[in-house]
């Protein structure tokens, strides 16, 4: 990172004084990692045009864990997103609210996404895992993002809401567009598609809400269900908050698994001994999901605004401060994690922050472990030789880290 005339350090320095998320340097999306160790050195409580960003691990949990960092996003959201049905849809939805709304509805979600509950997906997910990974057989090279990785979650979400199997077809391009009018910088076309897909998929859920209000599902295990009759006092969801609720688990169950598998697989094709290691010792695949999220999380970025003065890393932050949690930054500090740059699929502790923490912690982790864990273990035991068939394409996105295309060869 140094250039003529200075040492690695002072580059350092230089290039965290200088960092804003909104003119993210070339290469940034490719690695930003190093960037994100600059910043932990010199600057882990860095402010920016748009306001603060944090790569410190102590830092992040501090700010996860005080009530006074609000999810709330419609001051900061207005400006960016205009009365558009992307604002709509990303103030409403369960991840960017506070109680009472956040309170209620995590309540519902959690409710449907019990350990009983998951124990009772698996084997629907093992069966769908062992068709997918058949079709690889048969077709021995191929992008494995859209052959397996994606189409995983799509099935899951597409069961717990009961989207009919014929209706599936949009929902993962709808997910990729919505979830993109999140990034710091946003095109004319960004917004186009994003704004064209809140209103498709509204359109859609409004037709599916009907005929579920008509036929209703069993309330311990259809999410839709659970949202539309409430809680068991009687209290109700709005319409508009019912149906961005359901957005949001499309979008919240499709990122997080696809970035988990293709990340991860990536990582053990790039890291040969591990994969060994691995595949001699497959009770080791829910620690090697753990440092998959950890080392290169799905989600790399976070928010906060502040609705009190805080005090943090000597500096006070006033109130209205707009926060940025750089996940992927805290997830590599060698304060928490020893060697960080080391992918080590026994490590352990992992205390990763790719869920999050505290009441905002992801509703539905043990879901994105278990698709995971079944993944891995059914992929590994299926093929016995898992090779890289062609240069792979990152998705250009700075919040969501994962790929577009992972091409592989499979054999076995």
């Amino acid at each position: 990172m140094s250039t003529p005339g200075q040492g690695p350090a002072a580059a350092d320095a230089a290039v965290a004084r200088d960092f804003d998320l909104a003119r993210a340097p070339a290469g940034f999306i490719d690695d930003p990692y190093p960037t994100y160790a600059a910043l932990r050195a010199h600057d882990p409580v860095h402010v920016m045009p748009s306001g603060v960003l944090l790569t410190r691990y102590d830092d992040v949990i501090a700010v996860y864990r005080d009530a006074r960092a609000s999810s709330d996003k419609k001051i900061e959201f207005k400006p960016k997103l205009g009365d558009s049905p992307l604002y709509e849809h990303h103030t409403t939805s369960l991840v960017f609210n506070d109680p009472p709304l956040h309170t209620r509805v995590r309540r519902l979600i959690m409710g449907a996404l019990n350990q009983k509950a998951i124990a009772r997906m698996e084997a629907d997910v093992v069966r769908l895992v062992d068709t997918l990974l058949e079709r690889m057989a048969a077709t021995r090279e191929m992008n494995v993002i859209d052959a397996f990785a994606a189409e995983i979650p799509i099935e899951v979400i597409g069961n717990l809401l009961g989207v009919p199997k014929s209706d599936r077809g949009p929902l993962r391009g709808w997910s990729v567009a919505i979830l993109s009018g999140l990034e710091p910088t946003l095109s004319p076309e960004m917004l186009e598609r994003g704004n064209r897909a809140v209103s498709e998929f509204l359109d859609y859920l409004k037709t599916l809400v009907a005929e579920r209000r008509r036929k209703p599902g069993d309330y311990e295990t259809d999410v839709l269900t659970r949202l539309i009759q409430g809680e068991k006092d009687g209290e109700r969801l709005t319409e508009k908050e019912l149906v961005h609720q359901c957005i949001f688990l499309l979008n919240a169950g499709h990122e997080t698994t696809t970035n988990l598998i293709g990340n991860g697989l990536w990582l053990l094709l790039t890291h040969p001994d591990e994969l060994a290691r691995l595949r001699a010792d497959p009770a080791l695949v829910p620690s090697a999901i753990e440092e998959m999220l950890r080392y290169e999380g799905p989600i790399q970025l976070n928010n906060r605004r502040l609705t009190a003065t805080m005090e943090l890393g000597g500096k006070t932050l006033a109130e209205g401060t707009s926060i940025t949690i750089a996940i992927g930054g805290a997830n590599r500090d060698p304060s928490q994690f020893p060697d960080p740059d080391r992918f080590d699929v026994a490590r352990k502790p992992n205390r990763h922050l790719a869920f999050g923490q505290g009441d905002h912690a992801c509703s539905g982790m043990n879901v994105a472990r278990m698709e995971g864990r079944v993944a891995f273990g059914r992929l590994l035991a299926r093929f016995p030789k898992i090779e890289l068939a062609g240069t792979p394409e990152r998705d250009r996105r700075i919040r969501f880290r994962g790929f577009r295309n992972l091409p592989v060869r499979v054999s076995g």
